[in-house]
């Protein structure tokens, strides 16, 4: 057996929780072998190993029979656990339990009992239709369409009605499939492009609204599509930097979900991910006590709902909660709480490690360099920085990147590396030139540091410094370039500096007048 199939195996059981490994070994003990059940002594030892060892292995079972005949022992303890978990959701969700019911449908239907099999089915088609599980009632009308054909009991009205229903759940889960093409070409757009900063951006952005109103216009949407189309548009308006549409959006959406909540217990990843963005925006907004009220209701989800944790949404729980909190301190200017998070996310992070996306990673990564670049530690805020800049994994497409980059030059500024920013400067132009990143914020900027880095009068500095701010404020003027100052507000930066005042005392005053 491979070793692939053996981390497999390990990786496996790692991921169990208590209650499924409790009633795996209940299962397991219906099946001993000999005086001792092999899959329970082999799991519990697999469950304690942190890393997958076979040497470690056969050496602490040497001379056990099971050994023979090793990679059948691992395969039929795989297959094993796969088993008990399917046994064990057989009722953890909506689909599982219409699955359940169509499986008995069929067992009955090969025994020939059409009559209960009938009672199955109708029971499934009534579950199905409750929770708009359109895509599984096409599934239990083919082995409707089986039972009359076999059973001989032809009825024309019954037909005509499967024929009825039949065209109207296509109709409607096609309307769906067309929803998620949709939203997977917008947001693989917007996980290359970021927020659009070009004319070129809005009119693709715009092309695939353009399709979504076209399949708009058919009947009324059912759950899942209605998600998707508010999904769609909120994503739309905040790739185009229309953050007050975007939030329209993201509100529906959280009032979809609170007016079902067997909806949020069955998909608690959907409803934690919609209130997260709702959280962001609403803090970009300056919506403060929305955004608090928002976060309040975030951290109460496993309180109020009853749902199986795990570890996906665990992760999510952490990377998302941080890095909602540690902005809205930083807006706030409230860094010593912010400073306090540092810890906790730097131990979720080695935790987590690698489960977490290079993309999550970045964002938390550049919001404690940001922590640290106001606080005025620059030596943490260029560790933190070139965590992003060092990471492989990252798609160097993606603009935290190059907004990293930029952030790299500012802090060695700050830390009055002169000899240091020509070559950084010169690196980092042919970065953003070479992926088409070098806009007008970008140019101005970078044209700034090399002119302010060059001179040591203080007053020709202050000038400097003034004539940045001025752009930049007239920068902030047309939509699509202000979007570069989401990630950091080198306007406020450049204000504290024109006006030799502490930046961070700048972001608490700013924050208090609103």
């Amino acid at each position: 057996m491979s070793t692939k199939v053996n981390e497999s195996l390990h990786e496996l059981i790692k991921y169990l929780s208590k209650s499924e490994k409790r009633y795996f070994k209940v299962v397991s003990s219906r099946h001993t072998i000999g005086d001792e059940n092999n899959y329970i002594l082999l799991f519990d030892y697999l469950e304690q190993q942190e890393i997958y060892d076979d040497e470690k292995l056969f050496e602490h079972f040497k001379g056990e029979a099971f050994l023979n005949k090793f990679s059948v022992t691992k395969k039929r303890l795989y297959d094993h656990i796969l088993n008990a978990l399917d046994s064990f959701h057989a009722s953890s969700s909506t689909d599982a339990q219409i699955y359940k019911l169509i499986h008995s449908a069929e067992i009955l239907y090969n025994k020939s009992l059409y009559e209960q099999c009938k009672r199955q089915l109708r029971s499934a088609e009534k579950l199905a239709l409750k929770h708009d599980k359109f895509n599984l009632l096409a599934e239990i009308s083919l082995h409707k369409k089986r039972l009359i054909e076999s059973s001989g009991n032809v009825d024309q009205v019954e037909i005509d009605e499967i024929l009825k229903n039949d065209l109207d759940f296509h109709e409607k889960s096609l309307t769906y499939d067309k929803f998620w093409n949709l939203k997977s070409r917008l947001f693989a757009i917007l996980a290359s492009k970021g927020i659009s900063r070009t004319q070129d951006d809005l009119i693709q952005f715009k092309s695939i609204i353009d399709d979504l109103l076209k399949t708009k216009q058919q009947k009324e949407l059912y759950f899942d599509t209605q998600y998707l189309y508010n999904h769609i548009y909120s994503a739309y308006f905040f790739a185009i930097g229309d953050f007050e549409d975007c939030y329209k959006f993201l509100i529906q959406n959280i009032e979809l979900f609170e007016s079902k909540k067997e909806v949020i217990e069955e998909q608690p990843n959907r409803y934690f991910s919609i209130l997260t963005n709702a959280i962001f925006v609403a803090s970009r907004l300056k919506m403060n006590q929305k955004s608090q009220e928002l976060l309040k209701k975030l951290k109460e989800l496993p309180q109020n709902y009853s749902f199986d944790t795990n570890e996906d949404l665990n992760i999510k729980l952490f990377s998302s909660t941080n890095s909602i909190e540690i902005s809205i301190l930083t807006l706030k200017g409230d860094f010593k709480s912010a400073l306090k998070l540092v810890p906790l996310i730097e131990e979720g992070l080695r935790l987590y490690d690698e489960k977490i996306t290079p993309n999550r990673k970045a964002f938390l990564n550049f919001k404690i360099a940001t922590v640290y670049f106001i606080s005025g530690d620059m030596h943490a805020a260029l560790q933190w920085i070139n965590r992003i800049l060092n990471d492989s994994m990252l798609d160097k497409q993606e603009d935290i990147v190059s907004f990293a980059q930029i952030m790299s030059l500012l802090i060695h500024f700050e830390m009055k590396n002169e000899n240091l920013i020509p070559y950084a400067l010169k690196s980092t132009q042919r970065f953003l030139k070479s992926r088409n990143r070098l806009y007008e914020f970008e140019t101005i900027f970078l044209k700034f540091l090399n002119r302010v880095n060059k001179t040591k009068d203080f007053f020709k500095q202050e000038t400097l410094f003034e004539e940045l701010y001025a752009e930049l404020a007239h920068l902030k003027e047309d939509h699509l370039q202000a979007l570069a100052l989401e990630y950091f507000d080198f306007m406020l930066w450049a204000e504290a500096k024109m006006k030799n005042v502490s930046f961070q005392e700048l972001i608490q005053l700013k924050y208090s007048s609103k």
